[in-house]
């Protein structure tokens, strides 16, 4: 009886989705680990011409050729500083190839329940637009913006 409910409570822990959590700026961001394939340094980046601003350009990891994004510029921020701690995290969704997003720092992974993720609110201005957001996480004694990394990614062309 006792191993029955040691193993509900097991699959109520693993209820919760996990996010890895990094920076930009002075906030705090989580992204879907079931999207996240790998996470690399800094490195070489050869720009495209004519490519989007928020593009960086592209990287060669292990033979395949990854396009890579700056969340910053994306988000409208100021543009990225280069540090130790730059990472380029290698998102692959399932209807898209591999696309690199670039980040301050990686922080660590956390495990989210329902109870914890509330609805994003419309009244930060001056917060990433209301699409890229799929929630705000409650974690210790912070916040951190839940990023809908599809719809950061995947962008409805609008103004041609």
């Amino acid at each position: 009886m006792d191993d029955i409910k040691d193993i509900q409570n097991l699959e109520t822990v693993g209820e919760g989705k996990q996010y890895i959590v990094v920076r930009l700026g002075s906030e705090q961001y989580g992204i879907d680990i079931k999207y996240v394939d790998n996470i690399v340094r800094n490195q070489r980046i050869t720009r495209i011409p004519s490519a989007q601003d928020f593009f960086k350009g592209v990287i060669n990891l292990r033979g395949e050729i990854i396009p890579v994004m700056s969340l910053r510029l994306k988000f409208g921020l100021e543009p990225d500083k280069y540090t130790n701690a730059t990472r380029i995290i290698i998102i692959k969704l399932e209807s898209q190839s591999a696309i690199g997003i670039m980040v301050d720092e990686v922080r660590e992974v956390v495990t989210l329940d329902e109870d914890s993720i509330e609805n994003p609110n419309s009244t930060d201005s001056n917060e990433v637009q209301l699409q890229y957001l799929s929630g705000v996480g409650k974690h210790e004694d912070g916040l951190i913006t839940l990023l809908n990394i599809a719809s950061v990614i995947i962008e409805k062309e609008t103004n041609n």
